[in-house]
């Protein structure tokens, strides 16, 4: 179907779309635990090229999203994690926090570059490894050299943690913890299958960690049963709360990329368009119930574009948690046997600073496998924020 692309300028084309298996963030077990940062995303660089038919020095810039940028992804990851692998100093990069939706507005950017005639080959990504870099570290930090919360900051508004924004939702949309305990099921269970049949095959760098070719995500737990989440302990409201860690994304370790090319750059280097970035948008919310973003973002691309759900065919929403799908699944309505059809981030894990390219690379892979048109991906984003992009395969 032909459709009028809202993107300003020239097309942003999708010519590769990669992550590496996603590991837990595990000082004991994850696969990544004696890895730094700079050979997660050196993995990803390096896949891209052996995938296409472009050299390292026909970059013009790249752009990484990563949401903890201390320790070792402090500096500018990005460029440090090219030089690493050897590859040549004259091309620039650099690193993006909106946290969760870092690598997805990485994305975006890279594909305003290209659209702006700035730049003809970008490749955007994210990289966050969570095992070496808590999410604690900044609190830590903090201690050393201020809040980034101070108190005028705090007494103009209601700063929860994301698990309470989490449970607020659930309150808010009456979503019970049946509900959230049945949808993370369902998450396992469908990454599962889409294990078995190869469906993670396109998207996947294949890498040796731990002794082992490994070709899937850690996380993903094939037994997981309704009854088994049902004994799990609430943790953000210990008395009263409906979350769980079931129903939450684990902390996860990982990286992927997405290389964006204009119509010159296709020709040039003779690369195969997979989808072009037909518009993208984000919005602000109030950060008392910060992980609803995904609602007016979705709607906002809805609306300026002249669609509905019935127009896309494939949605990748963030699952942060459960009760963030599920909020969105009551305001939008989708079918939701074309939302998250592989699985999402409880089950395949939430590497925050890089979750937004991987689904990039899971929700393209799978337009391709049933030759679909349109996709949809969206995220909630810490303190108030919601991304949206939509994808069009011509």
């Amino acid at each position: 179907m032909a459709r009028e692309k809202r993107l300003v300028g020239r097309d942003a084309w999708i010519v590769e779309a990669l992550r590496t298996p996603m590991g837990k963030a595990s000082a004991k077990n994850g696969w990544y635990r004696d890895l730094h940062p700079n050979v997660m995303l050196g993995a990803v660089y390096q896949a891209v090229f052996e995938k296409t038919a472009i050299a390292p020095r026909d970059l013009e810039d790249i752009v990484v999203g990563c949401t903890s940028p201390f320790g070792e992804q402090s500096r500018n990851v990005a460029r440090n994690a090219w030089l690493q692998a050897g590859y040549p100093a004259e091309v620039p990069a650099t690193v993006l926090d909106r946290r969760c939706g870092s690598a997805q507005t990485a994305v975006e950017m890279g594909a305003a570059l290209i659209a702006s005639g700035t730049h003809d080959l970008v490749l955007s990504g994210g990289v966050e490894h969570m095992g070496h870099i808590p999410m604690t570290a900044a609190g830590e930090i903090e201690k050393l050299f201020g809040p980034a919360w101070p108190a005028e900051l705090l007494e103009s508004g209601d700063f929860p943690v994301m698990g309470e924004a989490a449970e607020r939702i659930a309150e808010q949309w009456d979503i019970s913890r049946k509900e959230m305990d049945e949808y993370a099921v369902r998450s396992h269970q469908v990454a599962a299958d889409a294990v078995a049949a190869g469906r993670f095959e396109r998207e996947m760098i294949p890498l040796e960690l731990d002794g082992a070719i490994r070709t899937s995500d850690q996380s993903i737990r094939p037994d997981t049963s309704a009854a088994g989440l049902a004994g799990l302990k609430t943790i953000f409201r210990p008395d009263s709360g409906r979350v769980t860690a079931g129903t939450s994304s684990p902390l996860t370790d990982g990286a992927a990329g997405v290389l964006l090319a204009s119509d010159d750059a296709v020709a040039r280097h003779g690369l195969n368009r997979r989808a072009r970035i037909l518009d993208q948008t984000t919005v602000g919310v109030d950060p008392a119930i910060m992980l609803t973003g995904p609602i007016p973002a979705t709607r906002k691309l809805l609306e300026r574009n002249g669609m509905t759900m019935d127009d896309i065919d494939l949605v990748e929403i963030n699952e942060a948690f459960a009760s963030v799908v599920l909020a969105w699944e009551r305001e939008l309505k989708p079918d939701m046997d074309r939302v998250n059809v592989n699985g999402g981030a409880i089950a395949l894990g939430h590497p925050v600073g890089a979750s937004g390219s991987r689904l990039f690379a899971t929700l393209l892979a799978e337009m391709e496998h049933r030759d679909l048109e349109i996709g949809l991906i969206t995220m909630c984003c810490g303190g108030g924020l919601g991304t949206a992009t939509l994808l069009q395969r011509v």
